[in-house]
């Protein structure tokens, strides 16, 4: 399918049957290498949050709230990826844009409940980082199995409901100006640009209504760590705040990547879009935060770094052929 498409004006939602994403390139080669690198990205992101959920399955000293939620994250960074990422490459190995209306409207359901539920997982990961260094004799208390199993399933289950309410609201709307996305997923912002601004005020609510939630859960998260890091400068062992800052400083660090850029691409007004920036914008916060969480929480843990070097040597001892670099 040739890359230069004619835009289709629509007079309504109904008689769209068909989406047609931003390319990452017009030239063969280029796609090609786009669809190299995104499945080398993928690849990463399979493997680094695969091996995240078979040690703490796997590993008994790994049963603890902290890594029962960072495997509910990996299972959502899984997820968030695998939305967007196979189509890209699909496209791009196809040399097409299209993508249907219903394979639109699921992709945005299934993109925004991963995100969501993503975003209130790492809130509730800030709580349990506040309750283990500022009221560690209440940690077995407030985070139970029972309690933990229940917050779990609050994150999950509300991403499932606003993902269901701003799908239903944003797909309900005419949407008669074009079928082009200017993005390589269908994001919500690029979906609303197709509307008549009447419609779009009609329904811009229920962006409210996340941004008001996303506000709140980053509030909160910025109250448990002005407590968590004045907890930690109060220790008198060096080695204590050491262990603190190497669980607290890789989920601040996921969380500010996570909000910063999602909020720049949901809140910007629709004048300053430039499909070059957004494009760069969106793959910030929807592809390179599942690829990257493996390694940032893995790379100051040494309890979840000792488990995975134990499961990958066990996995080579049983042939005898040990890497060098297990050794050590």
């Amino acid at each position: 399918m040739s890359l230069k498409v004619k835009r289709h004006q629509m007079s309504n939602s109904s008689s769209i049957t068909e989406f047609l994403l931003l390319p990452f390139a017009d030239t063969r080669e280029l796609q090609l290498l786009h669809f190299v690198l995104f499945l080398g990205i993928y690849l990463a992101a399979l493997l680094g949050n695969g091996l995240i959920l078979t040690a703490v399955a796997c590993h008994h000293r790994l049963h603890t709230p902290m890594y029962f939620f960072l495997l509910n994250l990996a299972l959502l960074d899984l997820g968030c990826i695998s939305t967007t990422v196979p189509k890209a490459m699909a496209n791009s190995l196809h040399d097409t844009r299209a993508i249907s209306y219903a394979g639109c409207a699921a992709q945005v359901f299934l993109f925004l409940f991963f995100l969501s539920a993503d975003y209130s997982l790492l809130t509730i990961m800030s709580y349990d980082r506040y309750v283990a260094i500022c009221k560690p004799l209440h940690y077995g208390t407030l985070l139970g199995s029972r309690a933990c199993a229940q917050m779990a399933a609050a994150a999950w289950g509300s991403g499932v409901l606003y993902a269901l309410l701003v799908t239903a609201n944003t797909f309900s709307l005419p949407l008669g100006r074009s079928n082009v996305v200017d993005q390589f997923f269908c994001e919500i912002p690029q979906i609303l640009k197709l509307s008549c601004s009447n419609s779009y005020l009609r329904n811009v609510w229920v962006l409210m209504i996340g941004a008001f939630l996303a506000s709140m859960c980053f509030f909160f998260i910025f109250f448990s760590y002005v407590q968590v890091f004045r907890a930690v400068l109060r220790m008198p062992s060096e080695q204590g705040r050491h262990k603190a800052f190497s669980t607290c400083l890789p989920h601040l660090f996921v969380v500010s990547l996570f909000v910063i850029t999602g909020l720049f691409a949901y809140m910007k007004p629709f004048s300053a879009s430039f499909p070059a920036r957004d494009l760069m914008v969106s793959f910030l916060y929807s592809v390179m935060p599942p690829a990257l969480n493996p390694l940032i929480y893995s790379m100051r843990n040494q309890e979840l770094k000792g488990a995975i070097r134990k499961m990958i040597s066990g996995m080579f001892l049983k042939s005898d052929k040990l890497p060098l670099f297990l050794h050590k």
